[in-house]
């Protein structure tokens, strides 16, 4: 059974900085490419950065040159670095494979950029 466990998440002033984790179980990991997505109060869930198996990266628009996706497939983990981090970023974070399964969603966790 495929679980995701997210961490890392926390209040942060504008400028701040955080580093997400996601502990994922089972032997997909290694397999597919992983994915950070968020959903902000009201609006619907988005994919922020995604790393395929061989570590190529893809960023949403408004986050690129802040935040840095990496993976370690011996961990079957998958990292999200959050620099400069601005007040619309606040968002519950999960991570997924891309695309996602349905399934696959953890309980996330909760970032909040405010002063």
């Amino acid at each position: 059974q495929v679980q995701f466990v997210e961490s890392g998440g926390g209040l942060v002033q504008p400028g701040g900085s955080l580093r997400l984790s996601c502990a994922a179980s089972g032997s997909m990991f290694s397999r597919n490419t992983m994915g950070w997505y968020r959903q902000a109060p009201g609006k619907q869930r988005e994919l922020v950065a995604s790393i395929t198996i061989g570590g190529i990266t893809n960023y949403k628009d408004s986050v690129k040159g802040r935040f840095t996706i990496s993976r370690d497939n011996a961990k079957n983990t998958v990292y999200l670095q959050m620099n400069s981090l601005k007040p619309e970023d606040t968002a519950v974070y999960y991570c997924n494979t891309r695309p996602y399964y349905a399934t696959y969603w953890g309980q996330g966790t909760q970032v909040t950029v405010s002063s």
